[in-house]
């Protein structure tokens, strides 16, 4: 389990999300990239997990599925 300092913000491409039990966030990203380093962006304005996981398909809220 890793936790970081959130004081970067940097932007994240993937392909899918899933909702999982194996990772503590409670979700799965689906072959995460950086796209890039948001230098203009502050971490008060970064994405929130709350609002990652309304991305959630409702088809995949059982965990690990």
């Amino acid at each position: 389990v890793r936790t970081v300092k959130p004081e970067l913000v940097f932007e994240i491409g993937f392909e899918g999300i899933n909702k999982s039990s194996r990772h503590k966030s409670g979700i799965a990203l689906r072959f995460p990239r950086i796209l890039r380093w948001r230098h203009d962006k502050k971490k008060e304005e970064a994405d929130t997990l709350e609002n990652l996981k309304l991305l959630l398909d409702p088809s995949n809220l059982s965990p690990d599925k």
